[in-house]
């Protein structure tokens, strides 16, 4: 199973983060636009991620709820026809809610940083830090409090609920 480090936080300015992203990224932004359908599941938290040109991803991840950087284990399945699949899932497991977001991707070495406009919730920036096979947990939280620094992001502001639970705690 893929692992990797998470931590995520609310930004009060947009701008003002991307630039800071943009001065430490390997590449240029990319713009991904997503609707992710979360079911019941009883272990872990299953979604089936939608993109605009009609495909998706079948995403399940298991991480505790903490606050600050934390290991997240997944299984990513491309989907080519994601409508089946969801109404199959709605019917068998049940559907627990809606995340629509615009995500801007940026990648510094190993790690993914989203700058995350979540509908109903506002703007936030995560990091993922993939971890290799030989990578241990503490070189992936040793990498995303680097960043976390570069960035400016202070531990004491981080989220450990996903977006669905802050959406569902807010009444969205």
């Amino acid at each position: 199973m893929a692992r990797n480090i998470e931590i995520k936080a609310r930004v009060d300015n947009p701008e003002e983060m991307r630039s800071s992203v943009l001065a430490i990224s390997d590449t240029e932004v990319e713009t991904i636009w997503q609707e992710d359908v979360f079911f019941e599941c009883g272990n872990g938290r299953l979604k089936l991620r939608k993109f605009p040109d009609g495909t998706g991803q079948l995403i399940y991840y298991d991480r505790p709820n903490l606050n600050g950087p934390r290991e997240s284990n997944y299984i990513i399945t491309p989907v080519h026809h994601p409508g089946p699949l969801e109404e199959s899932l709605a019917r068998s497991n049940g559907v627990r809610g809606f995340v629509r977001k615009k995500r801007l991707l940026f990648l510094v070495g190993s790690t993914r940083i989203h700058l995350d406009s979540v509908e109903g919730l506002g703007e936030f920036v995560e990091l993922e830090v993939v971890l290799d096979e030989d990578d241990t947990v503490q070189d992936g939280k040793r990498t995303a409090l680097g960043i976390m620094d570069a960035l400016a992001i202070d531990e004491a502001g981080l989220i450990e609920e996903s977006y669905l639970d802050l959406l569902k705690r807010a009444g969205a």
